[in-house]
């Protein structure tokens, strides 16, 4: 759902805003993508001299801004032995600055009305305030602050770190079918090291990591010219054009090392797809589940690849709410299921195509197997009805439109556009995209890509205890 970025002009004069792109010959007639026209027509840019590039997203309709960076570092940037370091700055970033103590950015920003957080992902990390529109410069000045002057301490980092392994036995170790993902990801990437292992690493990394290599981590990779600042909200342009210079003009460059994509193995599919990857099954013991469940996945092409809108909705086909396939046949009617799902990574490099299954006390695993292929042949082999596909089309049109109204979402998804694609403009060729996916093309990529030959296949047992050791009373 990627297009050529335009080129934007740049301001004449310093301050003055970057013109927006010229709009198009004829309008939309959908009202969806016509919104989102009138979103990406309003969108401004500059570029600092230190190569930080501002999306500006002016909205009047409420008196609040929302300001997010987004920085081009995930997990795919991580070396072997650091997993998770990107992660762990997504913590890092709140333990203070030069001009910022130890919590003080959390108490700034709820003190004003605000909210604020972080979020990291394979392909890039945010942090994002949301603020009456009056405070604008206390955002810029923390962002700025901590983007220039980061307290990367040996006290700080032995503080988060205990901070992330408490959250990686949360959401892992101590989460029922946890670990089975994560170990789906791992086999079905093998041959791809960005995305082999988890955002939130691993234990044994993170125990193994060094001062000197947070901090190296860190000066690479947290400069203005492997970021992006987006503003969205009531604002005057060129006066937050000038703040931002006051406080990211100083930030120096930094110098990124070039992602290491791999190359291709001897008889992968082209570029364009991706890798053939053979099937693999393998068996994941878990002591936090009664019943068993299952996990499927197939390498697909990336996210901006021909074919991948497609296979996204055919996983909202498949298994999104109680009107999917899944859900009727395997939850409802035959109860051999409690929950099922389906979903697309939205990996800038080789996807995922994951469907999970946690059966009921009645499901036999062979059987809710035999069932899901089943569904999985009837899309290989038969399009889906026109009435079918509009529905999947209207709540992606609906998530698309609803989840763009705060300035919150806006200026944190315009800042995901602007990395991933060099345009936060994309974000309307991304919609047009799915709303342009044909019957036709959801059983052909089902047929390229969602075939046995290719799955990737986790099955989860319930573990059992180890009896206590002799002598030790439990």
């Amino acid at each position: 759902m990627s297009f050529a970025a335009d080129a934007w002009a740049q301001p004449a004069a310093p301050g003055a805003a970057a013109a927006g792109p010229a709009g198009p010959a004829d309008p939309p007639k959908d009202p969806a993508v016509a919104s989102l026209t009138r979103l990406a027509l309003s969108l401004q840019r500059v570029t600092l001299d230190n190569g930080l590039r501002v999306v500006l997203n002016p909205d009047a309709s409420s008196p609040t801004i929302a300001v997010s960076v987004t920085y081009d570092v995930g997990a795919r940037n991580e070396a072997p032995g650091q997993s998770g370091f990107a992660h762990l700055f997504e913590h890092m970033m709140f333990q203070g600055s030069k001009n910022v103590k130890r919590g003080q950015h959390f108490t700034l920003i709820s003190e004003r009305g605000g909210t604020l957080n972080g979020t990291t992902s394979a392909d890039r990390t945010n942090y994002f305030e949301s603020l009456p529109s009056s405070e604008l410069e206390l955002a810029l000045f923390l962002e700025a602050d901590r983007m220039r002057w980061l307290s990367v301490t040996a006290e700080n980092l032995e503080n988060q770190r205990a901070v992330v392994k408490e959250e990686y036995r949360m959401r892992v170790n101590n989460a029922p079918y946890g670990k089975s993902r994560l170990r789906l990801q791992e086999l079905a990437f093998q041959d791809y090291a960005p995305y082999a292992h988890p955002t939130i690493g691993s234990m044994q990394d993170l125990d193994a990591a060094k001062l000197e290599w947070v901090q190296t981590f860190f000066a690479a990779h947290y400069g203005p010219n492997n970021a992006v600042l987006t503003i969205s909200g009531d604002f005057d342009v060129d006066a937050a054009v000038e703040l931002t210079r006051k406080y990211f003009g100083g930030a120096e460059r930094r110098e990124p090392p070039a992602f290491p994509a791999p190359s291709p193995e001897p008889g992968a599919a082209p570029a364009s797809k991706s890798p053939l990857v053979t099937a693999k099954r393998e068996v994941v013991e878990d002591l936090n589940v009664k019943t068993p469940g299952i996990y499927w996945g197939y390498r697909i092409p990336p996210r901006i690849a021909p074919g991948h809108a497609a296979l996204e909705v055919a996983a909202l086909l498949l298994a999104d709410g109680e009107s999917s396939r899944l859900y009727q046949k395997l939850v409802r009617d035959r109860g051999l299921l409690q929950r099922v799902g389906a979903w697309t990574n939205d990996h800038r490099g080789p996807d995922l195509f994951g469907l999970f299954g946690a059966l009921s006390d009645k499901g036999k695993l062979e059987e809710v197997e035999r069932l899901l292929e089943a569904e999985l042949k009837r899309l290989r082999t038969t399009p889906p009805d026109e009435k079918e596909l509009e529905r999947i089309k209207a709540r992606i049109k609906n998530h698309f439109v609803f989840e763009l109204q705060s300035n919150r979402a806006r200026a944190t998804r315009l800042g995901e556009y602007e990395v991933f694609f060099g345009d936060a403009r994309t974000v309307v060729r991304d919609l047009t995209a799915y709303l342009a996916v044909t019957p036709r093309d959801v059983q052909r990529a089902a047929a390229e890509y969602l075939i046995p030959e290719r799955r990737v296949a986790v099955e989860v047992r319930p573990g059992v205890a180890a009896p206590p050791s002799a002598g030790v009373k439990p």
